[in-house]
């Protein structure tokens, strides 16, 4: 299983409506794509003293790295764009892939 995690950090003044878009429109449309088998999102408790806004991360599985790679290089670029288009610099996101063993 392939771990796909998107770690966010977002700004208080949008949080709550970027939750609710992640939640009824981003990883819906995410999961359509059908290059994975579950998801799951998460808020970062603690948080350092310098920190602005909240931190999620969102964790979606994936069966093999080549479903991944599929989405990545198909699916993902203008579903990322619509993030970008609503949020702007009031969001930022890093990505890691990691390896269920």
């Amino acid at each position: 299983m392939i771990l796909y995690n998107v770690t966010v950090n977002i700004d208080d003044d949008v949080e709550q409506d970027w939750v609710n878009w992640m939640k009824e429109t981003h990883i819906p449309e995410v999961m359509e794509t059908g290059f994975f088998v579950d998801f799951k999102m998460l808020k970062m408790l603690s948080e350092g003293q310098d920190d602005t806004g909240s931190t999620y991360a969102i964790q979606y599985m994936a069966e093999t790295l080549g479903h991944l790679e599929t989405y990545l290089e198909k699916a993902a670029p203008k579903i990322q764009k619509k993030s970008i288009i609503r949020y702007g610099t009031k969001m930022a996101a890093f990505r890691t892939v990691l390896e269920e063993v």
